[in-house]
């Protein structure tokens, strides 16, 4: 039998982000939006990231059998709605910890795992982690054969590796004071003419406030900050790695192997379905507004908005992409939590027709306002800001997403009807 109502402990961590979300993420749009450009705006919110630090909502993006308290990704996907809903911003900065540690959780030594998730397990600052993979030449085709692949190379000298590149659209990768984040987990590849494949010569760093501080001064560099239309009070800037000394222990996957690749799209495949529950989040927020404005507007005539046919029709859309939305992220969620048959290709489509919905129905929500929503009185505006940057982000649907699900339609074996029926792990 299908079960779509929360167990107790989910329904706790609902309420409990939900709580969070209007204590401490309400009022920060408006006291971030007066400042004059995105790295003011972002150093702003850096008490929120402490108050949910102080909380262990941090703490909470780690396994608990790593000393966090993490739970399942249902679980996740039923806090990052909530935070959405609420204030993007804020909460993307929160959440892109949990991105930026997946590959270290995923496939770091029991060492690596002491040593740097330390700061992540504290109660204590703010401290920021960020997966430092798109370059400004754009990365959907890295590790394509014969192609360009990564720029941002990692050569052996003696006992170091010496990183050197260009990365951007990292969120968190500067840290609040743009120096560094308490970690980054950086892509790269070891330039060795040993290696035949993009794949084999791909690493992954880890590179850490301490280890920036003891190099040259100029070994990490911000090199511009990125102004956007929507989730303003974020940062994920152009930076430049230049002579950068990483010591072996840093070292989270080495070349001559595919693990560095494996982990990158392990670490992606988990952060789609986040991206479906950002959707959501989102969605509703521009359908509560909508909803509310119909109830009591009725543009000079004889009835409420809502008694327009045409009006509500546009609510209507707007409420079944929103629950479809939620089913299909939860459904994608739970195949991944449960090694379901089918799991990666629920995630890619939950990130892509999630994304896609959230634009159309902040759209949608807009004509139910009319050229009121265009005022800034009214935020859905701000709403469809922030959700257009969800379809193009996080491996756009178009150039990343959309290509994962041909590959595995174009596998000999693929059963285009695992997914929805499956009830079994994959072995």
């Amino acid at each position: 039998m299908i079960d779509f109502s929360l167990s107790s402990e989910q329904a706790q961590t609902q309420q409990n982000s939900r709580a969070f979300a209007a204590g401490f993420l309400n009022g920060a749009r408006a006291s971030y939006t007066a400042l004059p450009n995105g790295p003011a705006r972002f150093q702003c919110t850096r008490p929120i990231l402490q108050q949910a630090t102080a909380l262990g909502l941090v703490k909470g993006l780690i396994p608990s059998a790593l000393g966090g308290t993490g739970g399942s990704l249902v679980n996740s996907c039923l806090a990052v709605e909530e935070l959405h809903a609420v204030e993007p911003s804020v909460a993307l900065t929160l959440l892109a910890n949990g991105l930026g540690l997946s590959p270290l959780i995923m496939g770091g030594s029991p060492e690596q795992h002491k040593e740097f998730l330390a700061p992540f397990l504290s109660a204590e600052g703010s401290p920021l982690a960020s997966l430092v993979f798109s370059e400004p030449g754009g990365s959907a085709n890295f590790f394509e054969l014969g192609g360009k692949g990564m720029q941002t190379t990692a050569s052996k000298e003696g006992d170091r590796w010496i990183l050197n590149g260009e990365k951007v659209w990292a969120t968190n990768c500067a840290g609040w004071d743009f120096k560094g984040a308490d970690l980054q987990v950086v892509a790269c590849r070891d330039p060795s003419s040993t290696f035949k494949s993009p794949e084999e010569s791909a690493m992954i760093l880890l590179v850490t406030r301490e280890l920036i501080e003891a190099n040259e001064s100029d070994a990490f560099t911000v090199v511009k900050h990125l102004e956007t239309p929507g989730h303003t009070a974020c940062s994920g800037p152009h930076v430049k790695f230049s002579n950068l000394r990483v010591p072996e222990s840093h070292v989270l996957a080495a070349p001559g192997s595919s693990k560095a690749l494996q982990l990158i799209q392990a670490a992606f495949t988990s952060s789609a379905v986040i991206v479906g529950a950002m959707s959501v989040g989102v969605m509703r927020a521009a359908f509560d507004c909508a909803f509310d404005f119909a109830k009591t507007h009725d543009a000079g005539g004889t009835v409420k908005l809502m008694e327009r046919q045409s009006v509500a029709d546009l609510l209507i859309d707007i409420k079944m992409r929103v629950e479809a939305a939620r089913v299909l992220t939860w459904k994608a969620a739970h195949a991944l939590d449960n090694g379901t048959k089918g799991g990666p290709e629920l995630a890619y489509e939950a990130k892509i027709w999630c994304s896609e919905a959230a634009v159309k129905s902040c759209t949608d929500a807009m004509k139910v306002v009319g050229i009121s929503s265009y005022s800034n009185e009214y935020p859905l505006a701000t709403y469809l800001a922030d959700a257009t940057v969800l379809p193009i982000f996080d491996g756009g649907n178009v150039g990343i997403r959309r290509r994962q699900i041909q590959q595995l339609f174009l596998a000999e074996d693929y059963d285009a009807w695992a997914p929805a029926f499956s009830a079994t792990s994959q072995e």
